[in-house]
């Protein structure tokens, strides 16, 4: 019996099979990573443009308008943007950015970011409600990191 040379064997797809699957092992935690750096750098470009239309404006707004407050601005929002009463302690202001119950980053270590009127950058942990005395999660300085 000759064999044609058209098709592949079973033994053939299987071995490819293996190696896609183990590159994608090693592939999809840092693919996720890299997802996930991009929205926590997003959360904090939207602190500080917000955080720039708040000095800008006099009196202090008492909240942000649309589109100021999510991250990313347009699309669907993955943080969602708040700006808390004024208080002495923080320079006049403190804006918080809380993932969105049912996005892709509701469960991330990082919690939400807090940026007050002085500059204070910091993070809460994810489920506490009190935003304006922030807790600084553990692995703050690497949730704000942008490279």
């Amino acid at each position: 019996m000759q064999r044609s040379g058209r098709g592949f064997s079973l033994l053939e797809l299987v071995v490819a099979l293996a190696a896609m699957a183990i590159v994608a092992a090693f592939a999809l935690p840092g693919w996720r990573n890299q997802i996930a750096r991009g929205h926590r750098i997003d959360a904090a470009a939207a602190l500080y443009r917000a955080a720039q239309f708040v000095d800008a404006q006099s009196p202090s707004p008492a909240s942000l308008p649309d589109g100021m407050d999510q991250a990313p601005p347009g699309g669907a929002s993955v943080y969602r943007l708040k700006l808390l009463a004024a208080d002495e302690t923080n320079g006049g202001y403190t804006i918080v950015a809380t993932p969105t119950e049912t996005g892709p980053m509701r469960d991330d270590p990082c919690g939400a970011f807090t940026l007050d009127a002085n500059g204070t950058r910091g993070n809460q942990a994810p489920g506490l409600t009190n935003a304006a005395a922030p807790v600084t999660a553990p692995n703050s300085r690497e949730c704000w990191r942008d490279r």
